[in-house]
């Protein structure tokens, strides 16, 4: 795994790489926005409507927060969502550079697969966090408990995610299910280094990217 990052960290100037970094965290930051605006005009439009215009301006500030706490705890969701479309000028970057005998063989999966694995990957990640919510608020109280459990959790659905998004260029979907089978010690690794990127600001912004890579890297050094 430290090659793995090592070697993702030293590419992460490569033209291409920059090129999906500035997508995905621009688009991201958009729907963010996007988001921001509507939850502020649907407040004061709601303050308006049951008169109570003298309370619109606290109405509007508390939607802006809202949209601020949401836009911290969902950024890992919606980014690799985004990363979803995306992914392949990753992984073929990296195979480019350090796996070319893999490039010929490889097939993009498009943009509705992409559309997909990104789709998939947010609806896991809401599902599974809202299902252990209450034992997140339960062991709140250990704080340490909370952490290891919140990122056991992320750990396993990044490591999926990731891992997935590079099997699915060389394996077919049966293929695909038993990879994943046979490696989920070290893509729960891998899920566990992106998690803890995800948390470090500036760092989460590279999170994506660099899991992606590792990703690349976990896939073709296992089957070497």
């Amino acid at each position: 795994m430290i090659r793995a990052f090592t070697l993702s960290l030293g590419q992460l100037f490569d033209p291409a790489i920059l090129k999906v970094l500035a997508k995905v965290v621009a688009l991201t930051l958009i729907l963010f926005a996007v988001l921001g605006a509507v939850l502020w005009w649907s407040a004061g439009a709601l303050a308006a409507h049951y008169g109570w215009a003298q309370w619109s301006d606290w109405a509007e500030a508390a939607a802006v927060v809202v949209a601020l706490i949401a836009g911290w705890l969902l950024f890992r969701v919606v980014a690799i969502a985004v990363l979803g479309l995306f992914a392949d000028a990753v992984v073929e970057a990296v195979e480019r550079r350090d796996y070319p005998q893999a490039v010929a063989g490889a097939r993009a999966p498009g943009l509705v697969r992409s559309a997909q694995l990104g789709l998939a990957s947010a609806a896991r990640a809401l599902l599974f966090n809202l299902l252990a919510l209450p034992l997140y608020l339960i062991l709140l109280v250990t704080g340490v408990g909370t952490v290891a459990l919140f990122a056991g959790v992320n750990a396993l659905l990044l490591g999926r995610d990731l891992g997935e998004m590079v099997a699915v260029r060389h394996l077919s979907t049966p293929a695909t299910r038993d990879w994943l089978r046979t490696t989920r010690a070290s893509r729960f690794m891998l899920g566990l280094v992106v998690t803890g990127l995800f948390v470090v600001p500036v760092a989460n912004l590279f999170a994506p990217i660099l899991g992606a890579a590792m990703a690349t890297h976990l896939f073709h050094g296992r089957k070497s």
